[in-house]
């Protein structure tokens, strides 16, 4: 490559860069403006209650520095905070698991398995996103009290699982059915069985597709209020955090600093997940998005 074309090619760059200034200032501008609520409630979770009381978040930088501890002491031993995050993983660690699998047998037989009206029950389950759960409630809390299930996990878990299948049987045969015929034709005609065939090839070329439908189920399941309230009712036992910080809501609706460390005690494990697994959301979402 000759000097005229390097310098040319340094001064793209330069001109793409300044033309593009103005656009990535502006996303990071959105991006402080939408991490400002987050930062205040960070802030104020380590401030006393009469600081709060008195003054904004952002005085709390000025001298002299008043933060403590006490607030999330007091939420995760005497508000029973710390039992709660544990039954939320109970509840949303399970029902992710067994609708992710549950979906990725179905998206598969709906992909790759000749089934008489097939087509016709796809549309069924996708059909199924547009009902509301609140018309599911009380049909399905009667089954439960029937079966002796209401106050206990496998409530939840069948009903999360039951409600996220349709979204997840659509995502994932979405992706199923792109993934490239001629590498399946092949493999059954070595005599590879659809167990084989879904096991050894399906499910390895979707791991991003997986994985972005996993952090979608399970923070859902983290930040669902309606389903847990009905179904397990007011046990506090079996409680998920999003109950818990209602009743401290209904509670100590004047406590503002026991409810901002209840709230960013509930936000850290979504966060660090969605960070951790940023790599897998990203390519999932975009997978099947361009061919080539």
């Amino acid at each position: 490559m000759s000097r005229e074309t390097v310098a040319l090619t340094r001064s793209e760059r330069m001109v793409r860069a300044v033309s593009r200034g103005p656009l990535h200032a502006a996303i990071i501008a959105i991006c402080l403006l939408w991490m400002l609520p987050s930062l205040g409630l960070f802030v104020s979770s380590f401030r006393p209650r009469d600081a709060i009381a008195s003054s904004g978040w952002w005085t709390a930088f000025t001298t002299p520095f008043e933060f403590t501890l006490a607030n999330y002491e007091q939420v995760l031993s005497a508000q029973g905070m710390g039992q709660s995050f544990l039954n939320s993983l109970t509840i949303a660690l399970p029902a992710t698991v067994f609708t992710v699998v549950v979906a990725a047998f179905a998206a598969y037989a709906f992909s790759w398995m000749e089934i008489p009206g097939r087509d016709i029950l796809f549309l069924v389950v996708v059909g199924l996103l547009v009902v509301p759960i609140q018309l599911t409630l009380i049909p399905v809390l009667r089954m439960f009290a029937s079966a002796g299930l209401t106050g206990t996990f496998p409530a939840v878990w069948l009903a999360h699982t039951a409600y996220g299948l349709p979204f997840a049987v659509f995502l994932l045969r979405n992706f199923f059915v792109a993934l490239p015929k001629d590498l399946l034709e092949s493999a059954f005609l070595e005599g590879a069985s659809h167990l084989r065939v879904f096991f050894r090839i399906v499910m390895p070329l979707s791991v991003p597709a997986i994985a972005a439908l996993s952090i979608f189920q399970f923070l859902w399941l983290w930040n669902d209020l309606l389903v847990a309230l009905v179904y397990l009712g007011g046990f506090r036992s079996v409680a998920p955090m999003t109950v818990t910080i209602s009743n401290l809501v209904s509670s100590f609706g004047s406590e503002w600093h026991l409810l901002t460390a209840a709230a960013f005690v509930s936000m850290v494990l979504p966060l660090a997940i969605f960070f951790a697994l940023q790599r897998y959301f990203v390519e999932g979402i975009l997978a099947g998005a361009v061919k080539g």
